[in-house]
């Protein structure tokens, strides 16, 4: 008998869902013709327009709908600019965010995380220190702010959702002693091009509208088509074979906890390129929109897979749902009961289509 632990990683996660070890169907072929199988046929229809991207796209075009076509402005280029650049910091963050759904896990800090890097950009760009530079050292911050996640959670043994919880508090609670509570970036100097550069526009849409394009193709490739992304989909697909066949789960854990914290770093600095300053709240609430782009996007929190331009098109949907409240007069108040009810669709959609999915293979099987 074939011992697991001697097959590649992909072969691992082909196991995982049932594929190893299951005899293809034969078809007959006229000729040379290689055969095909009907369900090897309805598996490449699939890759092409995988129900984990097109649900949710499908969804963002309709809310596009209902809000323009009752409220004209909202197809102005100003508000399409706006929520693009506000779907951007969501989504940079959120792509970290499927790499830990993807294992299982979530990172409730990335909102203090963002916080910080923020704040750290903006003191030191006051101090006089060249904003460039600051932005950098305020993402090796960020990612720092990641790693103490990581090593927490291998001290502690403890589950990564609970640990960061914790420190999301910290992270915040931070942001607020450090800057005394009052506003942030109050002396920078705006003259600079670090804002009209990373803060503006480039071809009709931000420029942190195409740094998260660009990052969504990265980390689609870095998900999918590397090693690192198939050790990450085994650990969440079945935490006891990678195990077996010696994944090291936990340093992988740690890896994709500092990436998700560069990534919150990077959206901090992107915000203060824009924004030219903040209050000391600034992060308060918003892992709950990066979460909810990653979710609403189609990557479930049982791990196994995940889908990095689904969360760009969450991150879309939730900022198009933020820009109708106000456009319908909603209260702000109403933003995250509004969320919540967006999460909840995703969800019981999500579970619908894969119970649909797993009886049709369950059929298939018969």
């Amino acid at each position: 008998m074939q011992e697991r632990g001697s097959g590649s990683v992909d072969e691992l996660v082909e196991l995982d869902a049932g594929r190893v070890g299951q005899p293809e169907p034969a078809v007959s072929g006229a000729g040379n013709a290689p055969a095909v199988s009907p369900q090897r046929g309805r598996r490449a229809v699939h890759k092409l327009f995988g129900v984990q991207e097109t649900v949710p796209l499908v969804a963002l075009v309709l809310l596009v709908l209902v809000v323009g076509l009752t409220h004209a402005r909202f197809f102005d280029s100003a508000a399409i600019i706006a929520n693009v650049r506000v779907a951007a910091f969501v989504a940079i963050i959120a792509y970290g965010m499927v790499l830990l759904l993807a294992m299982a896990e979530i990172d409730l800090s990335v909102g203090g995380t963002y916080g910080i890097a923020f704040f750290v950009c903006a003191q030191l760009g006051s101090d006089g220190m060249n904003l460039y530079v600051a932005a950098a050292i305020a993402i090796v911050v960020g990612a720092a702010l990641g790693l103490a996640n990581g090593l927490l959670v291998l001290l502690f043994r403890a589950p990564t959702i609970i640990v960061t919880l914790g420190t999301y508090s910290l992270y915040a609670g931070l942001v607020s002693v450090l800057s005394g509570g009052n506003s942030i970036g109050q002396d920078l100097p705006l003259d600079a091009s670090f804002f009209t550069v990373l803060g503006g526009d480039w071809l009709g849409l931000p420029v942190a509208g195409w740094i998260a394009l660009l990052l969504a193709v990265v980390f689609t490739v870095v998900l999918m088509r590397t090693r690192f992304g198939a050790t990450i989909r085994a650990v969440g697909s079945n935490p006891s074979a990678a195990a077996f066949t010696g994944i090291p789960a936990s340093r992988i854990r740690v890896y994709a906890l500092i990436i998700t914290g560069a990534l919150a770093g990077l959206s901090g600095v992107l915000t203060l390129a824009y924004a030219s300053g903040g209050d000391a709240n600034i992060g308060a609430g918003f892992e709950l929109q990066v979460i909810a782009a990653a979710i609403i996007g189609g990557t479930a929190i049982t791990g196994g897979g995940g889908s990095v331009p689904g969360a760009l098109i969450g991150a879309l949907i939730v900022a198009t749902i933020n820009s109708g409240l106000v456009f319908f007069n909603v209260s702000p108040l109403w933003t995250n009961v509004v969320t919540g009810i967006v999460i909840l669709l995703a969800v019981g959609t999500a579970s619908l289509v894969s119970q649909r999915r797993a009886g049709r293979q369950a059929r298939l099987n018969q």
